[in-house]
């Protein structure tokens, strides 16, 4: 009677040994945990057609993928406190600032030497550290209804006083019934995009106007950022901006846009082809940011947008190496660039993708990083996107939302 514990466990230790062990190098198979801030259906089908691809190649390799959405960053940070990181994960902008230490130098890797040089000062160092490998990369610009400038004769802007002039046209022309310029508000962050992507043509692009010193040693007057509070205002003011733009949510953007409700949004890559399956007849387009100096040059925003890193104390290294090894081969990048409708992060690969013949059109323009990633401390996004909230609400003139942003950015700098 005191023996029958033996029979359960011969029979677990012999059900280890068959089927292997997760969680890290066991027997013959290798776990490698994966965290991505892949969100849309589209981006997550992308990813896993890959991991599948690559597990059917490497049967000794299996990757856990984790794709949590808006609970990324927390997840990340208390993993990064507990020194604690997954084998693999994104960087999404923050590969040197935010993930830099706890990255695995990539640089010996074969893929390196088609890195888009674009991304060089974003994925790079200046003593040659790789910090991830780009899955794509970001060309944020102003998205607007191609078929709507058309029909009222208004060429897309090249200039933010074009672009104010469309979205006076617009309101005019259509009587009212096209919204200049769409905003879902009620996601702080979707204000915090306006003001990240005018910031820097506004503080950095310009030669006369280039406030990047004042921005990253602290002195920087913010006086200088109340233009665009001022624009928002105006825009809101005179009846350009969606009357909801409150309670806006971003599903319902896609269905205006694909219904010629919607002039101008910020929509990023995946609303060309998520309007294109609601109404194929309308035709989305992208211009990189217009300058707002005399004088200026446009510029996309972006760089890295999804990114595989190697965290630096990860037991499994030579297993990561060969997944991402695996998707910087020009056929598997190309297929993951186009799923998720942004360019490759590769100069040998070229993906056609929704905004191709836009991305063409302007190949020459400049990709500049995020604002906020490169000027700004950690939690200025949150302040960025509550400020326009309370500007929009009445509850703050743009005098105060500068005054806001200069404090927050004094503390927060501190820290």
């Amino acid at each position: 009677m005191k023996y029958r514990w033996l029979a359960p466990c011969i029979l677990v230790c012999f059900a280890l040994i068959i089927t292997g062990c997760s969680g890290g190098a066991s027997g013959d198979t290798t776990t490698l945990t994966f965290f991505s801030t892949v969100t849309t259906d589209s981006d997550k089908k992308a990813m896993s057609e890959a991991i599948a691809a690559f597990e059917e190649e490497y049967p000794d390799i299996n990757i856990e993928e984790n794709f949590p959405g808006s609970g990324y960053e927390d997840m990340l940070r208390v993993k990064m406190a507990a020194n604690d990181m997954p084998d693999l994960f994104d960087t999404h902008g923050w590969s040197k600032e935010r993930y830099g230490e706890y990255v695995a130098d990539l640089k010996d890797m074969n893929w390196v030497e088609n890195l888009d040089p674009a991304l060089d000062n974003i994925l790079k160092d200046e003593q040659g550290k790789v910090y991830a490998y780009p899955i794509n990369q970001a060309k944020d610009g102003i998205n607007y209804n191609a078929n709507l400038l058309k029909e009222y004769g208004i060429e897309p802007p090249t200039t933010f006083e074009e672009f104010m002039d469309a979205l006076y046209q617009i309101k005019a022309k259509s009587n009212g019934d096209v919204i200049p310029l769409w905003i879902n508000g009620s996601d702080k962050s979707a204000f915090g995009q306006y003001f990240d992507q005018f910031a820097t043509p506004l503080l950095v692009t310009d030669k006369e106007h280039n406030y990047e010193e004042s921005l990253l040693d602290g002195s920087f007057d913010w006086s200088n950022y109340t233009f665009l509070p001022e624009k928002l205002k105006e825009i809101h003011d005179n009846g350009l901006l969606n009357e909801d733009v409150l309670t806006a949510q971003i599903q319902d953007q896609a269905q205006l846009m694909a219904q010629g409700k919607i002039g101008f949004t910020f929509g990023g890559g995946s609303l060309g082809p998520a309007v294109k399956k609601l109404n194929p007849e309308v035709q989305v387009g992208v211009i990189p940011m217009p300058p707002i100096h005399e004088g200026d040059e446009a510029s996309w925003i972006g760089g890295e947008r999804h990114t595989v890193a190697i965290w630096k104390d990860s037991e499994n290294k030579e297993a990561a190496k060969k997944f991402i090894e695996f998707l910087a081969q020009p056929d598997i990048a190309k297929k993951i660039a186009e799923g998720t409708s942004l360019p490759a992060g590769l100069a040998n690969v070229e993906a056609d993708n929704y905004y191709s013949e836009y991305y063409s059109e302007f190949e020459g323009v400049e990709v500049q990083p995020y604002f906020d990633r490169v000027y700004l401390p950690s939690g200025m996004w949150d302040v960025m996107g509550a400020t326009g909230q309370e500007l929009i609400s009445g509850s703050m003139t743009p005098e105060q939302v500068s005054e806001k942003m200069a404090k927050e950015y004094t503390r927060l700098k501190k820290q």
